[in-house]
């Protein structure tokens, strides 16, 4: 029998390392991290950068002490030796003695230009501290259109640089997070709106109690299910915390299985489905329920948007390395005859909640299936045009 306060097996030094800075998804780069920047980014002040800021700090503030010094002691040396000299207490050449009649003057300016240069070098790192400490409060009152100027020694500027972009990233959380509550408040106000009009008619006896009338509240449940799943999944994906379950698939069995999932509701609608898969695609390292959910989003957002006697083709390619450095993938591509989409509105097809006027899903498929495939390193991509039909491109890097 294992003792339950037994240290567990492994070596000490394994067991006692603290835990990573990261999470195991670090070396991927998430989805909403802003482009241009590093990732995984740089540690806080006591990484590289911390400390070289401090060492800067230091040789400045030794010199500015060291400024005073030598202004305060030439200052009173050479004070005492004019004075000194004015009231013939010290030997002169008889030529300089004319200059220890400015010695009261001389002294004032020196003291003056001294005390000038050290107030300025003191307000040049003093205000930038002020402005930092004000735009700090204002962002703890809620004002996150606060912005500091970029002013002061080179450290403090790219300090202000990086709390203006802080402040940016903030923001835009901020004003998704608004735009988020807004769409799912109004996503979950239709359905929850049927279900209380068709419970309340039971209750108060306008409607029977039969399966024509419970029907459509357990219609809507489900879609409130649907559109709760799918949120959990965005929000997994899109923070990185998504996990996935890889194994080696055959991305033609997955491409058959999903469009023989779709033939029923292809047969009424008078659409034909077509399979184009090569036979020499590899295995590929992904998690086949995952990318299963990516080719059911695409198929389903392809049929519904195809008229009839149209045609949906699931193609899947080997992509050879190009001879510029690109790399080789694997790529599934979902291509349809329907209308296409205008080109103002397909930069905005994988925002969520964004979809057509005519369409009765929820707006998250085509954002899913694109926080999807960069879970899983890939990438998705439209191409389109009106009367030309649409084309998903799903491409996965080939290990």
């Amino acid at each position: 029998m294992t003792d339950p306060a037994a240290p567990p097996p492994g070596p000490a030094a394994e067991r006692d390392a603290p835990p990573p800075f990261f999470p195991p998804w670090r070396h991927q780069r998430p989805p909403w991290w802003p482009e241009g920047e590093p990732w995984p980014p740089r540690r806080g002040p006591g990484g590289r950068l911390g400390r070289d800021y401090r060492r800067r700090f230091m040789r400045r503030g030794a010199l500015f002490l060291l400024l005073v010094f030598v202004f305060t002691v030439g200052g009173c040396t050479l004070a005492f030796w004019l004075a000194t000299a004015s009231f013939n207490g010290l030997h002169m050449p008889h030529g300089l003695m004319p200059l220890a009649r400015l010695a009261p003057v001389a002294v004032v300016l020196f003291l003056v230009f001294g005390a000038a240069l050290m107030l300025r070098g003191l307000r040049r790192v003093t205000d930038p501290v002020d402005d930092f400490l004000d735009a700090v409060s204002r962002v703890a009152d809620g004002d996150l259109a606060v912005r500091v100027p970029e002013r002061g020694p080179h450290e403090n500027r790219r300090l202000a640089r990086a709390f203006n972009t802080m402040a940016e990233r903030l923001q835009a959380n901020e004003t998704h997070r608004r735009s988020l509550l807004a769409d799912v408040t109004h996503e979950l106000r239709t359905p929850l709106t049927v279900i209380q009009g068709n419970l309340e008619g039971l209750l108060d006896g306008v409607y029977p109690a039969d399966a024509a009338h419970l029907a459509p509240v357990l219609d809507e449940t489900r879609v409130l299910g649907r559109l709760i799943d799918d949120l959990r999944t965005l929000a997994q994906a899109e923070s990185g915390t998504l996990a996935l379950h890889r194994e080696p698939t055959d991305l033609g069995v997955l491409a058959g299985e999903t469009l023989a999932a779709f033939r029923p509701q292809a047969a009424t609608q008078g659409v034909t489905l077509t399979l184009a898969v090569a036979d020499d695609l590899p295995l590929a390292n992904v998690d086949p329920l995952r990318l299963r959910e990516v080719l059911s989003n695409l198929v389903a957002n392809a049929l519904r948007y195809t008229p009839g006697g149209g045609t949906v083709t699931l193609r899947g390619r080997v992509e050879a390395a190009s001879a510029g450095g690109g790399e080789a993938a694997l790529v599934l591509e979902v291509a349809d005859t329907g209308a296409g989409i205008a080109p103002e509105r397909l930069a905005h097809i994988f925002d969520r909640f964004y979809k057509s006027p005519d369409s009765p899903g929820t707006g998250l498929g085509l954002a899913i299936a694109k926080n999807l495939a960069a879970a899983h390193g890939g990438e998705l991509t439209a191409q389109s045009a009106p009367g030309m039909g649409t084309t998903m491109r799903l491409r996965l890097a080939a290990e």
